[in-house]
This record gives C-alpha cells, sequence and structure tokens, in this order.
C-alpha cells in the first residue's frame, strides 16, 4: 500500500521539502505535488537512507573517538604534570571507577546542557556520553546541546542520579501565565504538604464579608465602602496547628479575573449562601465559576441566625446545579453557620482541612519561589507593592525577581498583621516592596539568579506586551476553528444567555440533542438570561471558550472588554441560525465574519515627500473622521486606483490618532499607488462583528 509523502518523511526524519531534495541528489526524483510514494520508490530510499546513516555513524564515531581521545590524554598529562608517577597497578586489582562522583549525590543539571558540561558535571568520559547517545540513536559532537529529558535517559542507564535545575522562564511562559510549566517538578520527593488556599464565593448581600470577618476577628466591614471589599488581599489563620490561607477576594469576578490571566491561586471555594434567601443569580455564576476551574467547592449556609431561615429549601435548590449535600447521598460538604453570631465556623474549617488533605496539595519549597499577585498597587511610601501568593519555592528578602513586565528586588515583605517577614514558604502571602513598576493582578512571580537578568526578562516581556505578540487571554474565533481543525480542542466552551427562561431552555435541548459529534462537544459552562455582562466575557476567556448570546444586546463596555481578552461575542435573533453556526464550528467549517466599517473622506491638498511606498500628505477631512492605522482606498478621477495603510497623523506638529471632519492634517501613507493632489482619500477598517441575523 503507497504511503503518504509525509508519513514517509516522517518515517525517516526529515522534512517533506529535505525528502524531496535528499530524493534528487540520489537519482531519484519526487514531483513537487506527488501525494504518495510508491512501494518501490520507498524501498530503495530506505535502503539508502539507512546505509548513509550507518556509514555516516561508523565514520562520525571514529573520527570524534580519535579526537576526543587525544583531548582526554592532553588532560591527563595537565593534570599529572609534575607529580609523582602512579604506582603500578597489580594484577588483582580492582578496576578504577569509570566516574569521579559518588554515584548517591543528586547533580542538577539545566533545561538544555553541551555534551561535554554534562560530561563535566557527572564525571563521565566525553567518549562514554557520545557512546551513551549513539546507542540510543543519537549523532552528536562534544559541543552539541543535549535537553534535560535526553540527559536523564543517559544517566539512568550510566546510574547517575540528577534532577532539574530551575532557571528562569521563558519570556513567553511568564506573560502566558503558564504556572503549571513552572511549577513542574521531575522529583516527587522534593514535595512536601502545602497549606490550602481558599476563595470566598457567593451572591452579593449573603455574608462573604461577615464570615471573613469572623474567621480572623479583625474589623474589615467598618471600613467597606457601600458593602464591597474595596481591594484583594490575603491572610492566614491557624486552625489546630495548621495553616489556612485565605483570599480576601470581593467575589467571583476577581477570581475569574485573575484565572483569565493564566492564574492558579485558588485550592478551595467557600460558597457563601444566605439560609434565608436560597439561590440567587450569582450564587449560580459562582457554582459553574468555581467547576469550570475544576476546585473543591464546600458550601457555608449561612444567616442560621435568621428566624426564617430554611436549610433544607436551600439544599433543594443548590441540588438542582449539581451541589448534592453529603447528608442526602451527595458528595458536597455544606456547614450551617452563622458569621454574625459566630457559630459553625469551627466546623467549617474543619471541613476545609478535610478537604484539603483529600487533596493531597503539595509543593516543593526548596526551589527559587514561584508566586501570584494578588493585589497591587502604589503606595505614597514604599512605591510599588503587591500583594504575593507563593505557589512554590522560597522568597527571600533582596531576592531578583520578575513579575510579569516588571522587576525588582525584594527590600521589604510585611504580613496581614504589618510584621515584617523575612522570607515565605508555598501557600504564605505577603505585601512585598521594590519592585520598579506596579504589577497587574494574576501577573506571576518569578525569582531569578540577578538583577540583570530579571530586567531583561522584564524588558523582553513588555516588548512582547507592546507588540501585541501574545495574548495571555481568551481564543478568537479562527483559533478555535483552527485548533478543531488540528484535532487539539475537543470541547467548545460556552456561556449562553438568552432573553426568556423559555428560550433559554429550548436552545439547552436543542444543543444536547442535534449537536452530537464523535470528535468534538459543546459544554455549556454557564447559562442564564438576561443581557451578556463583563462577567459572562472573563469566564469565557477563563476557560478560552466563547460567549453566545440570543435575542441580548451588547454594551459598548462589554464589547471592549472581550476585544482586550480576545474572546468572541455573537448574538442571534434565529434559533435555528445559531444552532447552524455551531454545527460547523464543530466541523470546524465557520469562518469568521469579517465587516468593513467605513470611517471617511478626506482630500489630499498637498504632497509634502514620496517615495517608492511612501508619502506625505496635507489634507483636509471631507466626511466622517480619518483614523491612524486605518486601511485607505485611492480614489482618483471617481475610480479606485489602489490601496494602502495610514500609517500615522499630524496636525501641524503633534502627533494625534484621529482627525474629525473639517479638519486638515498631515498623512503618512505607505503604499503602491501614486496620489496626485485633488484625489479623495477613503478610510476604513476591517473588524469581526458580533452576528445579528
Amino acid at each position: 500500500m503507497p504511503l503518504s509523502i509525509i508519513q514517509f518523511a516522517k518515517k525517516v526524519g526529515m522534512t517533506k521539502e529535505e525528502l524531496r531534495v535528499r530524493s534528487s541528489s540520489l537519482g531519484f526524483n519526487i514531483e513537487a505535488d506527488a501525494k504518495v510514494i510508491e512501494d518501490d520508490l520507498a524501498d530503495l530510499l530506505y535502503e539508502e537512507f539507512t546505509n548513509e546513516l550507518k556509514d555516516t555513524a561508523d565514520a562520525y564515531d571514529e573520527i570524534i573517538g580519535k579526537e576526543l581521545e587525544k583531548e582526554i590524554i592532553k588532560t591527563q598529562r595537565k593534570k599529572t604534570a609534575g607529580k609523582p608517577p602512579l604506582k603500578e597497578k597489580k594484577a588483582n586489582e580492582a578496576p578504577a571507577p569509570t566516574t569521579s562522583r559518588d554515584k548517591k549525590t543528586i547533580i542538577e543539571i539545566p533545561d538544555t546542557i553541551s555534551v561535554k558540561e554534562f560530561a563535566e558535571k557527572t564525571g563521565l568520559t566525553p567518549v562514554q556520553v557520545i557512546g551513551q547517545l549513539m546507542h540510543n540513536g543519537i549523532l552528536a559532537n562534544i559541543n552539541q546541546q543535549i535537553d534535560y529529558e535526553t540527559a536523564h535517559i543517559i544517566a539512568q542507564e550510566m546510574s547517575i542520579q540528577i534532577k532539574r535545575k530551575h532557571t528562569a522562564a521563558e519570556s513567553e511562559d511568564i506573560l502566558k501565565g503558564d504556572i503549571e510549566k513552572l511549577l513542574k517538578e521531575d522529583d516527587p520527593s522534593l514535595l512536601v504538604t502545602r497549606p490550602p488556599v481558599v476563595s470566598i464565593m457567593g451572591h452579593v448581600d449573603h455574608g462573604k464579608t461577615q464570615l471573613l470577618d469572623s474567621i480572623r476577628n479583625t474589623n474589615v466591614i467598618a471600613t467597606e465602602a457601600g458593602g464591597i471589599t474595596q481591594h484583594i488581599g490575603a491572610y492566614q489563620i491557624n486552625k489546630k496547628g495548621k495553616i489556612i490561607t485565605f483570599l480576601d477576594t470581593p467575589g467571583h469576578e476577581a477570581f475569574t479575573a485573575m484565572r483569565a490571566r493564566g492564574a492558579r491561586a485558588t485550592d478551595i471555594a467557600i460558597l457563601v449562601v444566605a439560609a434565608d434567601e436560597g439561590v440567587k443569580p450569582q450564587t449560580i455564576e459562582a457554582i459553574n465559576h468555581a467547576k469550570e476551574a475544576k476546585i473543591p467547592i464546600i458550601v457555608a449556609l449561612n444567616k442560621m441566625d435568621k428566624p426564617n431561615a430554611n436549610p433544607q429549601r436551600v439544599m433543594g435548590e443548590l441540588s438542582e446545579y449539581g451541589l448534592n449535600p453529603e447528608e442526602w447521598g451527595g458528595d458536597t460538604i455544606m456547614v450551617p453557620v452563622s458569621a454574625l453570631k459566630n457559630q459553625g465556623l469551627d466546623k467549617l474549617l474543619e471541613m476545609i482541612l478535610v478537604v484539603a488533605e483529600l487533596s493531597d496539595l503539595k509543593a516543593n519549597p526548596t526551589r527559587p519561589a514561584v508566586g501570584t499577585v494578588i493585589e497591587a498597587h502604589l503606595d505614597t511610601n514604599l512605591g510599588p507593592v503587591a500583594t504575593i501568593l507563593i505557589n512554590a519555592g522560597t522568597l527571600k528578602i533582596m531576592d531578583s525577581v520578575i513579575v510579569g513586565g516588571t522587576h525588582g528586588r525584594i527590600k521589604l515583605m510585611k504580613d496581614a498583621n504589618n510584621n515584617r517577614l523575612n522570607q515565605l514558604k508555598p501557600s504564605d502571602v505577603a505585601q512585598i516592596a521594590g519592585l520598579n513598576k506596579t504589577p497587574q493582578a494574576g501577573d506571576l512571580l518569578q525569582v531569578v539568579n540577578n538583577e540583570r537578568i530579571a530586567r531583561q526578562k522584564a524588558e523582553e516581556i513588555s516588548g512582547l506586551i507592546k507588540e501585541g505578540a501574545i495574548q495571555n487571554m481568551g481564543m478568537g474565533l479562527s483559533e478555535i476553528v483552527n485548533q478543531i481543525q488540528e484535532g487539539k480542542l475537543k470541547t467548545v466552551k460556552v456561556v449562553l444567555k438568552a432573553d426568556t427562561k423559555g428560550s433559554l431552555e429550548a436552545i439547552k435541548e436543542s444543543i444536547a440533542n442535534e449537536l452530537k459529534s464523535a470528535e468534538v462537544a459543546v459544554k455549556i459552562i454557564h447559562s442564564g438570561v438576561g443581557n451578556i455582562t463583563e462577567s459572562d466575557v472573563m469566564m469565557a476567556a477563563a476557560s478560552q471558550g466563547l460567549v453566545i448570546g440570543f435575542h441580548t444586546n451588547v454594551t459598548p463596555q462589554v464589547d471592549r472588554l472581550s476585544e482586550r481578552l480576545r474572546t468572541e461575542v455573537v448574538v442571534y435573533k434565529i434559533i435555528y441560525e445559531l444552532l447552524d453556526d455551531l454545527k460547523k464550528l464543530l466541523m470546524g467549517l465557520l469562518e469568521p465574519e469579517i465587516a468593513i466599517v467605513e470611517l471617511g473622506k478626506a482630500k489630499v491638498l498637498k504632497i509634502f515627500y514620496t517615495q517608492k511606498t511612501e508619502m506625505v500628505l496635507g489634507c483636509k477631512i471631507l466626511e466622517g473622521k480619518a483614523k491612524a492605522k486605518a486601511k485607505i482606498r485611492v480614489e482618483h478621477q471617481k475610480e479606485i486606483i489602489g490601496e494602502g495603510i495610514l500609517e500615522s497623523l499630524k496636525i501641524v506638529n503633534e502627533e494625534v490618532k484621529e482627525v474629525e471632519k473639517g479638519g486638515e492634517c498631515g498623512i503618512r501613507f505607505k503604499g503602491k499607488p501614486k496620489i496626485e493632489e485633488g484625489d479623495i482619500l477613503q478610510f476604513y477598517t476591517e473588524e469581526t462583528r458580533h452576528k445579528t441575523l
């Protein structure tokens, strides 16, 4: 059976183009547009490539072996120069060990290392290392770099213990908030149990802040404005000798905003539900946010001191959203409490410790610290300060750190009680000072070797942010389609909003019954009645999904947020159109809808400067407005003669972003058409628009 060109290229370790070129050099012609390779030709080429590889390996082995022998002899001569000759070895004497290190010693190896450095660190000879590499099918010279995984294989075969050395993460990983990659540990023996990190969620006025206040015995409520916590902070309590860390967030919005930026700060969610009111819209949102984050939920049935408290009714309502009480045979812990009367709090804390023990929370305290920014602001005395939660490692005074696109050296650490600290361990929280700029909530902190590396990495990240090369939020529709086509995405996550409960249920039922695919599924991670909110967009961004609305409105604030988080918001007026687009999406066939937005027109009054593809023009805006970076159609004598880009706008000598109708301005035009005085410039932009069918 003929193989495809791509399959055969992979089999012989080449790209398609390399295969074509190498085959041609051996006298075999593979057409550039060929899709398959016949069996006879495949057999001939495979035999040629195999023999060629073997000949190269043998010759390579012989040359490298001789060179390395010379190098080893030179090294030995240097070591023995001026020393008395060694005693002659007796016939029955045991041979010398092949390595110069104790095999019990654990050697730190970075992500990549040269063969020579690896040999020096492990006490092996370069010949031994190259021999083992060749034994595993890798041809390498003494200066070639090998990755940690390859080094680990060689070390295992030579009975040498190595571990990965934690180095500064790639700028892209820090910017993306890829904390799982940063926290990866190769040696489980280094992990120790850490305290749980708890977030409090729930509907407004159900007693979240009062519960936090009662737990830590400080008067937070008196300092609040309008019943909302003024800033995101964190603190720790000691229960039976065990530490619990609480994130003092103003609800699931902040939790989700951090999650949308890549942060993974919470281990357990406490869902506060008033026993006299029951499940409310924000309660449902909080449940869905916690479920999507895959963290365990403990329900605190608050306000049990109220005469009209009805915990049984509330538990029934919660069971409709998948939170079934343990006493009803479910797996959700529900604790009756009264934050006002300090009742049931001990039981709640005990349940947190039980869930934490079952979750087996661990981290490596011996590595350089990795942490998450919980809150940050500019202090009049200390400058930029940030509240940091340590995810792994130990943070110490005077450590050099990268925090998102900022950097600095830790000069001060204070806990929630204003005590100065010298170090922070996993799950510890403190306010730090010493950064050059104020970071954002959700930014990752990583300790590096020195200030130079910290500054360099921070500049790289800032550059990437300015270029817009990396965005660590959601996925656009085109990216979702691409991932489905490539087989990387198996579940499309959707936040669904509709105008009425009847419409919502009808759409959910249709999605469940009509959209069935063996390859890709639709998962509704949150649904509700009403207009699309910023919270809906944040949840979709955090889950890398999209927001679908039916007969709903999209406010300008929501529009701007969806653009900033790169999260698609699509609005429909007809159900079958919604279902049809979802079907196309699951098949990877849905194309994003690109709309042309006409901005305005201008007349060219004067030409100041001309080059091959660039001109500076004096213009007057006739209609609408001109906007920097807009696209331009050039109209000459009522005919479009070409297009270009409005590179920049100036009024006199001041650069501006846009100029309205009637204004005169200077325009830097980039494009091929040659513009003349009197020509009309038509300004427009292309953008993905909300679908309004």
